[in-house]
């Protein structure tokens, strides 16, 4: 190819770039509506923080400085007096064992809880959704009415059944339960997630002669990690932030750790610690907040990925 024709083909090219239409960006601009969302989302985040920080701060104060009044005032000596005592040393009815012991039991109602009610939903909705059940239709109906049932309505039959059980007071009893109550809500979600599935994997599945829980372990779960992390963060943050359950199954040795911050912060004699209370609280928080920090990303992607689709 000569250099004439490389020059033409080389100009050629620079006039139809030129020529070409050019759209300029349109510069942004500042507007009344998005002054507005600004401050009203400045609002929003003040009103949340705020007591956030109070909370912070007070923690790390003597209760000398917190009878000044000054709760919106750094503390001028920092000190870790009442985190220890709230963990350690605090008193919960007669018990004055710290928060430490409501943790453990929390961690050890978690596992059970999670393992039962994330096994079995997963078991149903698959079913519901990849297999022609018969009764699917009439058992999804009373799936939904069973999740808008009240807690309250079946806590005396529920108390029955544990006792009859022999597991009533104690922590495997709180874990059957948020297992029980768990179910309804988390078979509709993995059941709305595998219909998704493409109806042609299941028929080429059956085809080579795959059976029911050999298709579930081979295919079905490697294609569960991201409606798992959503399942798993709603579960931790419920079982693990709930008192009802905890305080009415719990009995003296099975209760969570919400229940001793309860029972720390409504029952005390003499002057009322708050600083005892601010650290209490935030020993309560923690947990469910590193778990969400660590994984809150792949719990967006889950969700994104159409984790609860309709």
């Amino acid at each position: 190819m000569s250099d004439l024709t490389i020059a033409q083909r080389t100009l050629g090219a620079e006039v139809a770039v030129r020529s070409a239409p050019y759209y300029p960006r349109k510069a942004k601009t500042i507007t009344p509506r998005s002054i507005a969302v600004l401050v009203f989302l400045s609002i929003c985040a003040i009103f949340f923080c705020v007591p956030l920080y109070v909370v912070i701060v007070t923690s790390f104060k003597s209760m000398d400085q917190i009878r000044e009044g000054a709760i919106f005032a750094l503390p001028t000596i920092w000190t870790l007096e009442a985190w220890d005592h709230a963990w350690n040393s605090a008193c919960s009815g007669t018990s004055c064992n710290g928060l430490k012991v409501g943790f453990w039991n929390s961690v050890q109602i978690l596992f059970p809880s999670l393992l039962l009610s994330i096994a079995i939903s997963m078991v149903t909705g698959y079913a519901l959704a990849l297999w022609n059940v018969r009764w699917a239709g009439a058992f999804l109906f009373i799936l939904f009415i069973c999740a808008f049932v009240p807690f309250q309505i079946i806590m005396f039959p529920l108390i029955s059944m544990t006792a009859q059980l022999k597991v009533y007071g104690s922590i495997w009893g709180v874990a059957i339960i948020h297992a029980v109550l768990a179910m309804p809500v988390l078979t509709l979600i993995f059941r709305n997630y595998y219909k998704d599935i493409p109806q042609e994997i299941m028929s080429a599945a059956v085809m080579d002669s795959g059976s029911f829980w050999k298709i579930f372990v081979e295919i079905i779960l490697p294609m569960s990690g991201n409606i798992l992390i959503v399942v798993l963060i709603l579960q931790i943050t419920s079982i693990w932030n709930d008192y009802l359950i905890g305080v009415t199954f719990g009995g003296l040795g099975g209760q969570p750790m919400t229940v001793n911050l309860a029972n720390l912060i409504t029952i005390s004699t003499g002057t009322t610690r708050y600083n005892d209370n601010m650290a209490a609280a935030l020993q309560t928080a923690i947990p469910p907040l590193v778990i969400y920090f660590f994984v809150g990303k792949l719990f967006v992607q889950g969700i994104t990925a159409g984790a609860i689709k309709g």
